[in-house]
């Protein structure tokens, strides 16, 4: 196993020589306010049989996981999913999809992911960009709260007993803010990659020790963002050093060319659900008009501004609607078009017949033009509808929905190689819905009001279903019944109709043939 730690300090943030010290054995970091970055890679002789029987049958598998809750981002690490759990899967033979992925999701995130078998339950994502092969052939979501199942998988499966440095390592991903995991059968390897955004109280104080967790080799880097003179790269400076290899830290400088840019720290989003709901909510996506200034892109790239909705199964968009050139319409929501769909959008049925987990929606939004000065947010409503859900006693139940994501897509200059840059991060269901030298500036959702004080990114809806303990005429049994006998008397009155049409034309034929005989 190999590991990478990268240490991102924020452009205010104190250091001091004495901070990082690296000796033959390890590297301490003392008090050190920076986001960390974690990356353990392994080979396949490394992985559980159960684990790499599963990666052998695809082509690629790439797994990200984002908590539920508001955290921060810097460069280089500035791309965001929707909470949750996301999987894009390529079989490696096509149209033969491997059955033993579900079970293996389910077992490493637990038994809530919703997940039969990727031809059922996964989505096929429109390739609108057929240059980009990174893009996978299916795509799932899952709301996954925590990921305590995949700690306890990876120590009881991956770690050994004794192995303390390595169990520490899988407890710490309790506290991650973000999860990858990519596998693809070019390299052969898998890649498990972990985010923190929140320093601790003191600081990172550690020392990393070249066997911590197992490990073969240790990276390290202790890096800032500096000024870029070039708006498409992101230029870092800092210290590397490789743990039991290198004496001490080196000075280092480079830059890369970037898919994902940082925007300003109140460039951010909010999103809710006025009330009542109903059964056909508008999901608001509120902008204060300072966060939508145009992106530091080159002056010569194009820009628009779009969001992408992760939407459960219970609740969808209408295609018809949504796709629309009625322009009054459009603007009435703020929106300029539908760029793409997947998923599932039946439009009549129920939550409890659809197979697969849900519907994603790409829209380019509207933004403000220079002449409009108005003081008050800037609004985007998507008109949604809520599937009929299964009956429960107390006639209510919870759909939860969680924010989307939204950012500006802004053109790069032809010839651009963002592949060498050594963050990059594509597989992550809307990049691969632009072209691959798009670049991408993010919103930061940041909930207010109660929304803050529940600190979750995702929005509780209460849709009303068919109580089960009611005891008056709507009680469940009463239409259930009536619903059957309605169902045989109307099948008998269309019989009994039938029978008066078949009985009167044999009558008119044999009248017919009558007159024909006296002739």
């Amino acid at each position: 196993m190999r590991r990478r730690i990268t240490f991102v300090q924020r452009s205010e943030a104190p250091f001091e020589q004495d901070q990082a010290a690296l000796t033959p054995d390890a590297l301490s970091v003392t008090n050190l306010d920076a986001v960390r970055e974690e990356r353990a890679t392994f080979s396949f002789e490394e992985l559980p049989s159960e684990l790499s029987q599963v990666l052998k049958e695809c082509h690629q598998l790439h797994i990200r996981w984002a908590t539920e809750r508001p955290y921060d981002t810097i460069a280089p690490f500035s791309s965001r999913v929707s909470p949750g759990l996301h999987v894009f899967f390529t079989p490696g033979t096509p149209h033969q999809p491997t059955e033993a992925l579900c079970p293996l999701l389910k077992k490493v995130f637990g038994e809530e992911v919703d997940c039969s078998s990727p031809e059922v339950s996964f989505t096929t994502p429109p390739i609108l960009s057929t240059r980009f092969a990174s893009t996978a052939s299916f795509q799932f979501h899952s709301l996954l709260p925590s990921p305590d199942t995949l700690v306890k998988f990876i120590q009881q499966t991956i770690c050994g007993r004794s192995d303390e440095g390595c169990q520490n390592q899988g407890a710490s991903i309790l506290s991650a803010d973000s999860i990858d995991i990519n596998y693809d059968s070019i390299s052969h390897a898998l890649t498990v990659s972990g985010l923190w955004s929140k320093v601790p109280e003191k600081g990172w104080t550690e020392k990393i020790g070249k066997d911590d967790a197992g490990a073969d080799k240790v990276e390290v880097g202790l890096l800032g963002a500096e000024r870029s003179h070039d708006l498409e790269e992101i230029k870092m400076g800092g210290l590397l050093g490789v743990v039991g290899s290198d004496e001490k830290l080196s000075p280092t400088l480079f830059s890369f060319p970037s898919r994902h840019h940082p925007l300003p720290d109140d460039a951010v989003y909010t999103v809710s659900f006025p009330s009542p709901a109903g059964l056909h909510p508008t999901m608001t996506i509120s902008m204060p008009r300072s966060s939508l200034k145009p992106p530091p892109a080159p002056e010569d790239a194009t820009c628009a501004l779009h969001t992408y909705l992760t939407l459960p199964s219970s609740i969808f968009g209408d295609k018809y609607q949504l796709s629309t050139s009625d322009q009054l319409f459009l603007q009435s929501h703020n929106l300029v078009a539908l760029r793409a769909v997947s998923g599932e959008t039946d439009l009549e049925a129920p939550d409890w017949v659809v197979p697969q987990w849900g519907s994603n929606w790409l829209l380019e939004v509207a933004s403000p033009s220079e002449s409009d000065q108005g003081t008050d947010n800037w609004n985007v409503t998507v008109p949604l509808h809520l599937r009929y859900l299964p009956p429960s006693e107390s006639g209510y139940r919870t759909a939860e929905v969680p924010w989307p994501v939204v950012f500006w897509a802004c053109t790069a200059e032809e010839g651009t190689k963002m592949s060498i840059n050594p963050f990059d991060r594509v597989n992550l269901g809307w990049v691969g819905l632009f072209g691959p030298r798009t670049m991408f500036y993010q919103l930061h959702p940041a909930p207010s009001g109660d929304a803050a004080s529940q600190s979750r990114l995702v929005e509780e809806l209460d849709v009303p279903v068919l109580p089960l303990n009611d005891g008056g005429l709507f009680h469940g049994r009463v239409i259930e019944l009536g619903t059957v006998a309605v169902i045989v008397l109307g099948s008998l009155w269309v019989l009994w109709k039938l029978g008066l049409v078949a009985r009167s034309s044999g009558t008119g034929a044999q009248k017919k043939d009558k007159q024909g005989k006296d002739k």
